[in-house]
C-alpha cells in the first residue's frame, strides 16, 4: 500500500479533517496512549505537552492506501501500521487510527504524537520518506500486489549504487528468487519498449542480452541467467519477441557477462575505498576519544591527588595539636604520654598513607580499565574492517570471471565462436552419418 507521512501541527484542523463527514463512512479505530478518548481531546493533549518542549510540528500523520482492487482487511492495516512503528522509531508513542471509506475503496490515517512524555522532546524522524517507501515495497512485495511505477526504490535495487552496508546487508540476505521475479514482472510491466525494458532492468541491477541459442535472457546481480517468458515475465516468446524485437541487436551473453564484471569490479573498488575512508574515520574518532579520555583521567587524578595533598595537612596538624606545650608537655614527657602520643601519630600516619595509597591504586587501576576497553574497542573495529576489506576481496575473485584482460575475452570469445562452429558442422553432418549406415 501507497504510504504517505509528514510532520505537521495544527490539532484542530487535522482533527476536522479526520472527521470530515465528506467521506461515506469514518470510523475511529483506535486510540491509545491518551487520555481522552476523542481526536480532538487526543491531539490538543499532544499539544499541550508539546508546550513543554520547542516542537512545532508534534505530530506525525500518515496515510495508508492499499491498491484499489484488493480487499485488504483490518489486521493487514494494523499490520503495516506496526511496521512504520518500528521503522520511524514511534512505539509506545500515542497514536489515533481513523478508517476512510469513499468511492468504493477504504484507505486509513493514523497520527501519532511526536512528544516523547518521559524526556520531553519530540522523535527523531530523520529520513521518513526514504523509510516509508521501504516499508511500502516490503508490504507490496509481501502480499504479492503489482507494485506501482513510481514505489520501486531503485536506488537500492542496483548493487551498483549500493553502499557497503546495504552491500553486506544484501550479502547476508542472499538472493530471494521471488524477489527477482518480482521485480523482472514489474520492468516488464511499466516497459512498453525495449529500450524502456533495457532502462527498467538497469535500474534493478540487470542486464539485457542475446541467449547462446536463441531469445532474450536476463543476466541478474549475481551473474545468473534468467529467460524471459511465462515463468519470468509472464509473457510467452512471441509477446515478447513483439515488444523488444530481434534479439541479434542486443549485446551476447558473454559480452554481458564481461560487461557485468567490469562494472561489479568498478562497484566493488568504490565499496573498498568507502570502507577505507570509514576505517580512517573511525581511527581519528578513537584517537579523539582517547585523548578526551587521557585529558578528563589527568583531570581525576589531579583532583584526587590535590585532596589527598590537603587532608594529609590536616592530619598532620591535628595529630601535632596532640602534643601540649609548656608546663603541660614537660610533664608528659616526664610520665610517658608524650611517648605514647607520638607512637600513635606514627601508627595513624602509616595508616593515613596506605590508605592514601589504595585510593591512588584505585583510581589508577579504574582508568587502566577505561583505556583497555577503548583499545579493545579499537582492536574489534579494525578486526571488523579487516573482515570487510577480505570479504570485498573475495567478492571481487567472484566478479573477475570471466578474466578482464582484453586479450584473453577476445581469445576465450573466439574459442567460443569455433566450438560452436564445430557443434554445428557435427550436427549438419549426422544425416549423412545416419545414411551412411
Amino acid at each position: 500500500m501507497i504510504l504517505v507521512g509528514n510532520q505537521r501541527g495544527g490539532a484542530k484542523n487535522l482533527a476536522n479533517h479526520l472527521l470530515s463527514q465528506d467521506n461515506e463512512h469514518v470510523e475511529v479505530h483506535e486510540i491509545r496512549g491518551f487520555a481522552s478518548d476523542d481526536l480532538h481531546g487526543a491531539f490538543h493533549e499532544a499539544y499541550a505537552m508539546s508546550k513543554g518542549t520547542r516542537c512545532k510540528q508534534f505530530l506525525f500523520s500518515l496515510s495508508l492506501n492499499p491498491p484499489a482492487q484488493e480487499r485488504v482487511k483490518t489486521p493487514i492495516f494494523e499490520e503495516a501500521i506496526s511496521k512504520v512503528e518500528t521503522k520511524l522509531g514511534l512505539e509506545n508513542q500515542p497514536r489515533a487510527i481513523v478508517f476512510h471509506e469513499k468511492e468504493g475503496r477504504r484507505h486509513a490515517h493514523v497520527v501519532w504524537s511526536r512528544i516523547n512524555a518521559e524526556e520531553m522532546k519530540a522523535v527523531q524522524l530523520s529520513y521518513s520518506h526514504r523509510k516509508l517507501q521501504e516499508v511500502s515495497r516490503e508490504i507490496y512485495l509481501e502480499h504479492g500486489w503489482k507494485l506501482p511505477k513510481g514505489i520501486a526504490d531503485h536506488s537500492k535495487s542496483d548493487p551498483r549504487n549500493f553502499t557497503l552496508d546495504e552491500w553486506q546487508q544484501a550479502k547476508r540476505q542472499g538472493q530471494d528468487p521471488r524477489a527477482i521475479k518480482t521485480a523482472l514482472q514489474d520492468a516488464w510491466a511499466i516497459s512498453d519498449n525495449k529500450a524502456a525494458f533495457e532502462n527498467a532492468l538497469k535500474e534493478r541491477g540487470f542486464i539485457l542480452a542475446r541467449g547462446d541459442r536463441r531469445g532474450f535472457v536476463v543476466l541478474d546481480q549475481g551473474g545468473n541467467i534468467h529467460a524471459l517468458g511465462k515463468k519470468t515475465v509472464g509473457a510467452t516468446a512471441k509477446d515478447v519477441r513483439n515488444r523488444l524485437g530481434d534479439p541479434k541487436e542486443l549485446m551476447s551473453l558473454e559480452d554481458a557477462r564481461v560487461e557485468h564484471s567490469r562494472m561489479m569490479q568498478e562497484t566493488l573498488s568504490r565499496l573498498d575505498r568507502d570502507l577505507e575512508a570509514q576505517k580512517e574515520k573511525q581511527l581519528e574518532r578513537y584517537e579523539k576519544q582517547k585523548a578526551d579520555l587521557i585529558a578528563r583521567q589527568q583531570e581525576e587524578r589531579q583532583k584526587l591527588f590535590e585532596a589527598i595533598e590537603a587532608r594529609q595537612q590536616e592530619e598532620t596538624k591535628a595529630r601535632q595539636e596532640k602534643f601540649r606545650s609548656g608546663i603541660g608537655g614537660f610533664w608528659d614527657k616526664l610520665r610517658g604520654e608524650h611517648k605514647r602520643i607520638q607512637s600513635q601519630n606514627e601508627k595513624e600516619a602509616y595508616e593515613s598513607l596506605m590508605r592514601d595509597r589504595q585510593q591512588k591504586d584505585q583510581l589508577i587501576f579504574q582508568q587502566l580499565e577505561q583505556r583497555r576497553a577503548l583499545d579493545a574497542m579499537r582492536r574489534r573495529e579494525e578486526e571488523r574492517f579487516e573482515a570487510q576489506h577480505r570479504d570485498l576481496e573475495a567478492d571481487r575473485k567472484t566478479y573477475a570471471e570471466p578474466d578482464l584482460n582484453p586479450d584473453k575475452t577476445d581469445q576465450n570469445r573466439q574459442e567460443v565462436i569455433n566450438a560452436r562452429k564445430t557443434q554445428e558442422e557435427e550436427r549438419q553432418r549426422m544425416p549423412e552419418r545416419q545414411l551412411d549406415r
